[in-house]
């Protein structure tokens, strides 16, 4: 157990609030921040592919379509409006059978940098806004959270594989069927 997750006030793709620790406890649940400009190869597109193949295979696995719970959050919320995510669930929409995926961002940037800082999410703006991966700078950080709100794992660019979170996810599932 590395901390426990913290909480935040959130949006959903319709605009309505959530607390991130609904979206964190009752099941396991893989995090990422990302934000929809990102163009970087290594970074968001990177993590929300990771968490598309973890939602193909939760498809086709009842128990961790069950288990399983994934969280794109946004931390650019003067872009990524409820709206703009609400866009980016649509990959979710086409897998009814898999594991929830979550799309959140914040009302503003004074509600999001307390969650930024909590979960070490380092990000500030580029000197060139027009730079052609995005104009906020970022670590890659994609969070394992098990059913109690505890952050078991922090994958990096380094160590984000499909098969490693996978192993990862179904090492929490065999925790929480022993007495």
């Amino acid at each position: 157990v590395i901390k426990t997750a913290a909480d935040g006030a959130l949006l959903d793709p319709k605009g309505r609030p959530v607390r991130l620790t609904e979206l964190t406890r009752g099941r396991i649940t893989v995090m990422s921040f990302i934000y929809t400009r990102c163009a970087a190869a290594k970074a968001c597109p990177y993590a929300t592919g990771v968490l598309m193949q973890l939602h193909r295979a939760s498809a086709e696995d009842a128990a961790l379509a069950r288990k399983l719970r994934l969280v794109s959050m946004s931390f650019d919320p003067a872009n990524d409006t409820p709206e703009r995510m609400a866009a980016y669930s649509a990959l979710a929409s086409s897998r009814p059978t898999a594991a929830p995926w979550h799309f959140v961002t914040t009302k503003s940037q004074a509600e999001l940098q307390p969650i930024l800082t909590a979960y070490d999410q380092a990000v500030d703006r580029k000197a060139n806004p027009a730079d052609p991966t995005g104009p906020l700078n970022h670590t890659l950080r994609v969070y394992l959270i098990d059913a109690a709100g505890r952050i078991r794992n922090i994958y990096s660019s380094g160590t984000l594989d499909v098969r490693l979170v996978l192993a990862d996810v179904r090492t929490l599932m065999m925790e929480e069927t022993q007495p």
